[in-house]
């Protein structure tokens, strides 16, 4: 990449990531957008080596499919940080998210990486990716961003800020999921108990482990190591259903659990914090 790239994704990235370090919501998008995924992919690079944790799993969301032509494929990824995992619990799990950026709550299937894919595949079936898969579990993601248009301009300004991710809530493992019939299981999402989405895992395209497939293929493209262990949010299933601060979500997966949220400004936590 040429010196001058390098250094633009090196300034985007640390706005982006000074923006969400500061609970501070971005109007405009922080510099001159990338118009492909190889540029988004390296302002993501560079914001990952200037956060402060460790990336725990990815998070795969879909391209709209008006833009999978111009982009060479239907899904993206994002980094899920160590510190922004956390386990569900019967008290509402608390989510910090930016006043005045975007944030959204999505209900996933979240796979563990049973062991490590050689480094060198790119190209993954679904049959193949089955073999490395581990446990499966329900979860909720926190899609979020400084930016609050951060899905309205485009594949390459969602990649290039962590994939539009702020989190992920872990919830109940599922039992010999090879077997299950999931999707027969229908999943309710709730906003302040009100129904704002329903959906079974055939709404995302391909069922879980194409998902999976991807970010094995894709995390092998960029050089990444995926080691056992590691989580993939595979999609979306209800739906992208934003909220603001101070809501109540409710994910109900049936026989599966339930997994309660509740969301505050984060920027009013730091400054409590600091206080």
């Amino acid at each position: 990449m040429p010196k001058t790239a390098i250094q633009d994704a090196q300034a985007l990235a640390s706005r982006l990531v000074g923006a969400r370090l500061t609970a501070t919501p971005l109007a405009r998008y922080p510099g001159e957008a990338p118009t492909d995924l190889a540029s988004a992919y390296a302002v993501q690079d560079a914001a990952i080596a200037m956060w402060p944790d460790a990336v725990a799993g990815w998070k795969v969301g879909l391209i709209p499919p008006d833009h999978r032509a111009a982009y060479g494929g239907e899904r993206l990824a994002g980094p899920i940080f160590a510190k922004q995992v956390s386990l569900a619990s019967d008290t509402p799990t608390i989510l910090p998210i930016i006043r005045g950026g975007f944030a959204a709550a999505e209900a996933e299937l979240v796979i563990a990486v049973g062991r490590e894919p050689p480094a060198d595949k790119q190209s993954w079936s679904v049959d193949e990716a089955a073999d490395y898969a581990g446990a499966m579990y329900v979860g909720v993601e926190l899609a979020g961003s400084a930016f609050k248009g951060i899905n309205d301009f485009g594949p390459a300004i969602t990649a290039s800020d962590f994939g539009n991710n702020a989190g992920l809530v872990l919830g109940r493992e599922i039992a010999d999921w090879r077997d299950a019939r999931l999707d027969d299981v229908s999943i309710c999402t709730q906003i302040d108990g009100v129904e704002v989405g329903r959906g079974t895992s055939a709404n995302i395209p391909g069922g879980p482990l194409a998902a999976f497939s991807f970010i094995l293929g894709h995390c092998a493209a960029r050089g990444i190591r995926l080691a056992p262990g590691a989580l993939i949010s595979t999609g979306a299933i209800t739906g992208v259903h934003i909220v603001e601060p101070e809501q109540d979500i409710l994910i109900d997966f049936g026989a599966h659990g339930a997994i309660a949220c509740h969301t505050v400004d984060a920027g009013q936590s730091k400054r409590a914090a600091s206080a």
